[in-house]
């Protein structure tokens, strides 16, 4: 037997992307919440996002990202120390 082939309107799609820009969690993440394919959903996001010059989130969440830029804070800081 083949699988049919799941069809999303335009609305659906849009709200999709509009969801995966207001979380924190990764694409990969909510793809598998709304049950849609990682690749589908990333293609939506090109398309459909909403502010051009966002970054497309690649799997690492805003709280991953937030960690990473206060650790390299700190390291500037305590270089800055030094001079």
């Amino acid at each position: 037997m083949s699988e049919t082939r799941q069809r999303y309107n335009e609305t659906f799609k849009r709200e999709a992307v509009k969801y995966v820009q207001e979380q924190t969690k990764s694409l990969e993440e909510i793809a598998n919440e709304l049950n849609i394919n990682p690749g589908t959903l990333r293609n939506w996001v090109g398309k459909y996002r909403e502010f051009e010059n966002e970054p497309v989130n690649q799997g690492e969440t805003l709280r991953q990202q937030s960690q990473m830029i206060d650790e390299q804070q700190r390291e500037i800081a305590q270089i800055a120390v030094y001079y």
